[in-house]
């Protein structure tokens, strides 16, 4: 038998033996009200050291006896405010886990309630029916399907043209818009000044390349 088991299955007959005991929320209560105590006798423990610390610091090497007296006050206060603070941090745990406890009832409790009305719900549903209506309704969905395709067939609308017709038409069309642009092309005209003639540069060192010619006919 597992821990949890044990914990409910000894509960349950504690409670029904004696006292009803404390519920969550009224525990939690109570850990709260012991914190919040605790943490103010922190902050008197706390002023009280401080207060001492002062008087022994007062009093120093002047008054030796009472500057001790006031030092050991402050270590029996600074020894309860240790004690507080295990204190506190015990509790502090203890409250968590009595925290994680009742959110984990609480939600066994929800999971329960939704487990039983599924249960509920199902018991009126019948697996055979469930299987009948399914088929019936992917049957359905057959018959609207070729519904939709016999609509949709284009064999009751034949075309009454032929299409080796119209697509000569629409050639023939063509062959006449292009021999519109082209009548329409204006050819460019042909400049009425003459071409300049050659440069005088190029007249020179085509007369020198002659007389060279000759100079060299000559010499040999």
């Amino acid at each position: 038998m597992s821990k949890i088991s044990k914990f409910f299955k000894g509960g349950g007959s504690s409670a029904s033996k004696g006292r009803r005991g404390p519920s969550p929320q009224e525990a939690l209560a109570r850990l709260r009200e012991t914190e919040e105590m605790l943490s103010k006798k922190q902050v008197y423990l706390e002023t009280r050291i401080e207060r001492e610390l002062a008087l022994a610091r007062q009093h120093g090497t002047k008054n030796k006896r009472a500057a001790l007296q006031a030092l050991k006050r402050k270590k029996r206060y600074e020894k309860q405010l240790s004690q507080i603070d295990g204190t506190l941090s015990t509790i502090e745990f203890q409250r968590e886990a009595l925290e994680n406890s009742h959110t984990n009832t609480e939600v066994l409790k929800n999971m329960g309630y939704a487990a039983q009305a599924m249960k509920k719900v199902h018991e009126n549903m019948d697996l055979n029916k469930i299987d009948d209506l399914m088929q019936d309704i992917t049957e359905q969905q057959d018959v609207a399907q070729e519904i939709s395709d016999a609509i949709s067939n284009r064999a009751g609308f034949r075309d009454e043209f032929d299409e080796d017709e119209l697509m000569a038409e629409l050639e023939e069309l063509e062959q006449e818009e292009l021999n519109k642009r082209m009548r329409d092309v204006r050819l460019p005209s042909v400049p009425s000044t003459s071409l300049p003639s050659r440069p005088a540069s190029t007249r020179k060192r085509a007369e020198d390349e002659d007389e060279m010619k000759k100079l060299a006919a000559w010499a040999s």
